[in-house]
Formats: structure tokens, C-alpha cells, sequence
């Protein structure tokens, strides 16, 4: 059976106005809400502004932690402000809105969330990223509900940390690449096909306004570019994630996504974003898959906005890659792949990456001497 759970959203440039409207409609009477501590800090003051002409009452408000991580699900589920809520108001990036989707989701209520930065589409989608308490990848939560609306606060993305935009771009890069690639080859029912149309569109909004979203985001400016790339992540990646993570079929996520799980297993110095790490990891799926055209458009772009294109920028060495590799294999993404994936090509995909991101270096080396020379 095939079951489709996709999400309302709103809009605004620094309210959230429609709020109230959709409290009433859905006959909302008690919230709680769940999200990071500098995320509630700039929303929550806007959500009670929302919610003072209405009979709505916030019953709580509860940091998640700072990981999304079953101890962390499991303390929030004995609050009993939590138990009573009708529905669950997740604020803030990926781990708090998946942290506080799992919650609803187990205590069979709605979710509406409130993203405050850019840097994954977690607020749209049905399914959470669970990690161990040592920060190492645990589990997809697949079987969740997705919220149920998605409140999307343009002024408040726009004066959020630049890395987080940053990251986001780097991680919605991957999901027309990842879409089409585990799809090639496969007889689509109407579902499937709705997500890889919806996948198509993905790609071009990063790179022809992600630059400037971040540069925007850097300067704290609402802008076209900042609001064309939130969409992005979060109405487009977010519904093609819902539509392609289904009970019959798996084509969510591909080997970008095996790569940035796989990697959350070394040790290694230094913290790095989710969307960091997938980034690189698009380059080795364009490397798997011998494209070498797109592995040299989005190389040059992750350049251009400084995302990783060889392993150091990760702070990940060659001795390191039978170790990922061996991760990689355990992955929803690998085990649920409808063709059958090549360890050994898996790890040469990954050098091949590296050794392009290196030549990407030394011809940027050149250029720039070369500029210095006539500018002199």
C-alpha cells in the first residue's frame, strides 16, 4: 500500500500570521513546543505573539537537547506537558524538528513545525535522523508522520548563521542527484514518478540562488534569494522526500547519504555540518556513476561557496575509506538500493572525488597566479 503524508505550509516575511487560522481550523487547543534553545529564543516570542487573541494555551516549552538521540526522545516523553498538548510545535534546524517529530508521532499527535534555519528540509519530511549519544548515526525513524503544516519565518532564516544556509545548500544539492540515480532503470508507480518530477526541479534554484542566500544570510538581508532557496529545501526536497520514502520503495536517498552516515563513524578532529559532509558526498555519487559533467559543475560550485571537494576538507584520510565503506554497507541507503552497489567501486568513487578536488585546487592555483601576474 502506498501512503502519501505531505505538508501544509505558510509563508511570511516576519510573522506568523496565518497561525491562529490554522489552530482554529484544526480545533487546536493545548501546545507544547520542543526545539533548540537559540531557535526558540527567536521564534517563540513570535508564535505566543500569534496566539494572544486566541484560546490557545502553550502548556510548555522544552529544549531537546543537543542531538536527536533516543535518551533525549525518551526524557521529553515523561513530561507531562508534552502528554497533554493536542499538537507539537517543533522549532528550530533538523535534530530539534526530528527530536520533536518522533515524539508526536509516538504519542499519536500532530506536529506543526517551525524551521529557523535553512540548513536541512527535516520540517516537511516523514522521516527523523536518529543518532547514538556519541554523536554516531543510529537509525532512520521511517514510519513517522510528517508535520502536518510548516510555518516558514523568512526574516528569521535570513538572520540565522550563514553556516547553517550554507549547509543547507550543500545537502539539497543532493537530492535530485540521489532521486534519479536510485530510480534509473525502475518500473515507477504514479507516486514514485510525482517525486522524480518534483526531483528535477531541485538542482537549479541551489545553484543559481544559493551563493547569494548566503551571502544574504550573512549580511542578515531578507531577500528573493534567501526565500527561493527555503523553499527549495524545505517545499521541494521535503515532498520529494515524502514521495519517494514509501512502504514498497526506497529512493529518498542514495550514496551522498550513505557517504555522510558512513563518515559519522571515524573519529577525527573538528565538527561538520550535516550538508558539509553530503555535499562531498554528491561528488562521489557523480563519481560512481562516472558523470563527470556533473561531477564538474557541482565540484566547481561547492568551490565557488567554499563546501568540501576532497576528503581533508573533511578532516578524512585515504586509510579512512575501508572503514566508510564498511559503514556504507549497513545503510538504509546501500540495503535498500534496487540495483546492486560495488564496495570496491564505492571507495574508488571516493578518490576519484578526492583526486578531482585536488586538480579543482591546483587549476584555481593557477588561475589566480596568473591574475596576479597581469594585475601586476
Amino acid at each position: 500500500m502506498t501512503s502519501v503524508n505531505l505538508t501544509n505550509y505558510s509563508v511570511s516575511r516576519n510573522n506568523y500570521k496565518s497561525l491562529a487560522r490554522v489552530c482554529k481550523d484544526e480545533r487546536v487547543e493545548n501546545v507544547v513546543i520542543i526545539g533548540g534553545k537559540r531557535a526558540m529564543k527567536a521564534a517563540n516570542s513570535l508564535i505566543k505573539e500569534a496566539l494572544q487573541d486566541t484560546e490557545v494555551k502553550v502548556l510548555g516549552e522544552f529544549v531537546y537537547g543537543k542531538n536527536s538521540t533516543n535518551s533525549n526522545i525518551e526524557k521529553l516523553l515523561k513530561k507531562n506537558e508534552v502528554k497533554d498538548a493536542d499538537v507539537v510545535f517543533a522549532v528550530g534546524g533538523g535534530k530539534a524538528i526530528d527530536t520533536a517529530k518522533v515524539i508526536a508521532d509516538r504519542l499519536n499527535k500532530d506536529c506543526y513545525s517551525f524551521p529557523t534555519i535553512c540548513s536541512n528540509c527535516s520540517s516537511a519530511t516523514a522521516i527523523s535522523v536518529i543518532y547514538n549519544d556519541d554523536g554516531s548515526f543510529s537509525h532512520y525513524e521511517d514510519k513517522i508522520k510528517a508535520p502536518s503544516h510548516i510555518f516558514i519565518n523568512i526574516e528569521i532564516l535570513a538572520k540565522a548563521p550563514e553556516i547553517y544556509m550554507w549547509a543547507g545548500v550543500g545537502d539539497g544539492l543532493s537530492k535530485e542527484a540521489e532521486v534519479l540515480f536510485a530510480m534509473r532503470g525502475q518500473d515507477l508507480n504514479h507516486v514514485a514518478k510525482l517525486g522524480k518530477a518534483i526531483a528535477k526541479s531541485c538542482q537549479e534554484p541551489f545553484l543559481k540562488y544559493g551563493q547569494q542566500a548566503i551571502e544574504d544570510c550573512k549580511n542578515n538581508k531578507s531577500s528573493k534569494a534567501i526565500e527561493e532557496v527555503a523553499m527549495d529545501i524545505f517545499i521541494n526536497t521535503g515532498n520529494v522526500s515524502n514521495l519517494t520514502n514509501q512502504k514498497d520503495f526506497y529512493y529518498n536517498s542514495s550514496l551522498a547519504h550513505a557517504f555522510y552516515n558512513a563518515s559519522c563513524s571515524v573519529k577525527r578532529e573538528g565538527h561538520f555540518e550535516h550538508g558539509e559532509v553530503v555535499s562531498f558526498g554528491v561528488l562521489v555519487l557523480h563519481a560512481y556513476d562516472r558523470n563527470l559533467n556533473e561531477l564538474d559543475k557541482i565540484g566547481r560550485f561547492n568551490k565557488k561557496v567554499g563546501l568540501p571537494t576532497k576528503l581533508s576538507d573533511l578532516n578524512l584520510k585515504i586509510d579512512d575509506l575501508e572503514q566508510i565503506a564498511d559503514e556504507a554497507m549497513k545503510t538504509n541507503e546501500w540495503k535498500k538500493a534496487k540495483v546492486e552497489l560495488s564496495r570496491e567501486n564505492f571507495i574508488e568513487a571516493i578518490k576519484v572525488a578526492d583526486q578531482y578536488g585536488k586538480a579543482l585546487d591546483d587549476e584555481m592555483k593557477i588561475e589566480k597566479a596568473s591574475y596576479e601576474k597581469i594585475a601586476k
